[in-house]
C-alpha cells in the first residue's frame, strides 16, 4: 500500500512539474524569474532546508551577525527560485554576441581562455559550483562549438527527469548521469577529445577529505583523478548574477595542480586546491550560493 501511494505521488509530482514548465514557458523570462524568486523567498523559510542553510552560513561566516545571516539566506532562496524560473527559458536566456561580448544578457570574461580550450585540439576538465545560474557554463560550451560533456544528477522522479532532459539535451553537450558507469563515460569523453564539466561543491560520501570554510568535509575527487590519468588542462568556471538581470561567466586556469613525489597529480591535494577556489568564489557572492545542502556531515 505504501509503495502504491509513493507511485501515485510520483505521478502527481511529475504531472505538476510538466504543467508548471508549460505555463512558465508562456511567460516572459524575467517575469518568470521574478515570480519564482518571490515564491522561493516566501516558501523557503518554511522548509527544513532553511535550517540547514542557516547552520551552513553561520558555520562558514562565524563572525557575521544574525541580520547578515538572514539577509544572505533570503538572497540564496531568491537565487534558487530564479534558477528554477530561468531553467525553462534557458535557450532564450543565452544571449551572447561574440562580436560584441558586452551587449547581451551574458557577459563573458576571459574569452581568450575559452577560445584556447576550444581550438587547442585536446580535452580539458572544467569544474564549477552551485553559484548563480550554474547551468549556464554547460550551455556556453555547446553554444560556442566546444565538444563537451556534462556530468549531472538525474532526479529520482522519472517524469521530472524526462522534462529536465528534454530541456537540457538540445542546449548542452553529451549528458552523463551520475551512476555506476559514469566514470567510464567520463573517461571516454576525454579520450574523444571532449571538454568534461562537473559541479564539485557538494558532499560526496566516497570522496577525499578536504577543508571548506575551515571545516573538514568529503569532496568528489573525479576531476583530480581524471587529470592525473589524462594530463589535460583543468579550469574553473563560475557564474555571477548581476543586478541588471545579466550574468557574468568567468574562467580561471589552467591550474597548475599539486603533484606527488613521483611527479603525478596528487589527487587529495588537487581536490583541496579546487575546493579552495570554490570557497573563494562563494566568499565573493555568498547570497548566490546553494546553502541548502548538508555539506559538512
Amino acid at each position: 500500500m505504501r509503495r502504491q501511494f509513493a507511485l501515485y505521488g510520483d505521478r502527481i509530482l511529475g504531472r505538476l512539474v510538466k504543467w508548471s514548465i508549460h505555463l512558465l514557458r508562456r511567460a516572459d523570462p524575467d517575469r518568470t524569474a521574478d515570480f519564482c524568486g518571490w515564491l522561493a523567498r516566501a516558501v523557503g523559510p518554511l522548509l527544513p532546508a532553511h535550517r540547514i542553510g542557516r547552520a551552513n552560513i553561520q558555520a562558514a561566516f562565524p563572525d557575521q551577525d544574525a541580520a547578515w545571516v538572514e539577509k544572505t539566506l533570503k538572497e540564496a532562496w531568491d537565487n534558487l527560485g530564479r534558477v528554477a524560473g530561468e531553467y525553462v527559458h534557458m535557450a532564450r536566456i543565452w544571449d551572447f554576441d561574440t562580436a560584441n561580448p558586452n551587449s547581451g544578457r551574458i557577459l563573458a570574461e576571459n574569452t581568450d581562455l575559452f577560445e584556447t580550450l576550444r581550438d587547442d585540439g585536446q580535452p580539458a576538465l572544467c569544474f564549477a559550483a552551485h553559484l548563480a545560474n550554474w547551468e549556464l557554463p554547460a550551455v556556453a560550451a555547446a553554444a560556442h562549438g566546444m565538444a563537451s560533456a556534462v556530468v549531472y544528477r538525474m532526479p529520482n522522479n522519472k517524469a521530472v527527469a524526462r522534462e529536465i532532459t528534454r530541456i537540457r539535451a538540445p542546449l548542452m553537450g553529451r549528458l552523463i548521469r551520475t551512476r555506476a558507469q559514469a566514470a567510464l563515460q567520463m573517461a571516454a569523453a576525454l579520450e574523444a577529445g571532449e571538454h568534461l564539466g562537473m559541479l564539485v561543491d557538494q558532499h560526496f560520501s566516497r570522496g577525499v577529505d578536504v577543508t571548506f570554510f575551515g571545516r573538514t568535509c568529503k569532496a568528489n575527487p573525479s576531476v583530480a583523478r581524471l587529470a592525473r590519468r589524462f594530463e589535460c588542462p583543468v579550469v574553473g568556471v563560475r557564474v555571477v548574477r548581476t543586478p541588471d538581470r545579466r550574468f557574468r561567466i568567468m574562467g580561471e586556469g589552467p591550474f597548475d595542480l599539486p603533484r606527488d613525489s613521483a611527479g603525478l597529480i596528487d589527487v587529495q591535494a588537487a581536490t583541496q586546491m579546487m575546493t579552495s577556489v570554490v570557497e573563494r568564489w562563494v566568499r565573493d557572492n555568498p547570497g548566490q550560493y546553494l546553502w541548502f545542502h548538508r555539506r559538512w556531515r
